[in-house]
């Protein structure tokens, strides 16, 4: 078996986006820092999201029913740093946050590379996290944002494709 430190060691190789996962109803207001996110299949488009079964946020989406994906850009690693920290309350973490919302209700981050608003179809703990099946209501994208990723313990900037037709000053 593998023990810990060898697992978030070999993790930590692992690059990923970062994106803070929010929820809104009548089991409250949420929001967390995640890495762990994937794609599963596009008919019907759903995604994979882990959230720690410790965590309040993880009681407060599976009461909700519904979270949002907001994958952040690179100048929105203050958000990921005050939605990681335990003790930052809910309040303070939406504070400095420009948001709104789309179908669901959670709330969609303003200036993120993507915000998918999602429903739970299902959910199943694995260890320490439940994995959430989400089903994405609407989506909402900017392809000129540069995207922020997590990998080597860091945070690390990744650069916008270049838009199509556009003119090299």
């Amino acid at each position: 078996m593998v023990d810990k430190t060898s697992f978030r060691e070999a993790m930590a190789g692992l690059g990923a986006a970062v994106n803070i996962i929010t929820s809104n109803g009548e089991g409250g207001l949420a929001g967390c820092t995640v890495s762990a996110v994937c794609g599963i299949t596009d008919e019907p488009p759903t995604l994979l999201v882990c959230i720690n079964r410790g965590s309040k946020n993880n009681e407060v989406v599976r009461e909700n029913g519904c979270l949002c994906v907001n994958v952040l850009a690179a100048d929105q690693q203050d958000a990921a740093i005050r939605f990681s920290s335990k003790s930052v309350s809910v309040e303070e973490r939406f504070a400095d946050v420009e948001w709104d919302r789309l179908v669901t209700g959670a709330p969609v981050i303003a200036g993120t590379v993507s915000a998918l608003d999602c429903e739970v179809a299902s959910m199943m703990d694995v260890g320490t996290h439940t994995m959430f099946l989400c089903e994405i209501k609407a989506v909402r994208t900017r392809n000129d944002r540069d995207a922020l990723i997590y990998f080597g313990r860091n945070f690390h900037s990744v650069e916008a494709p270049a838009v199509k037709g556009a003119v090299a000053a």
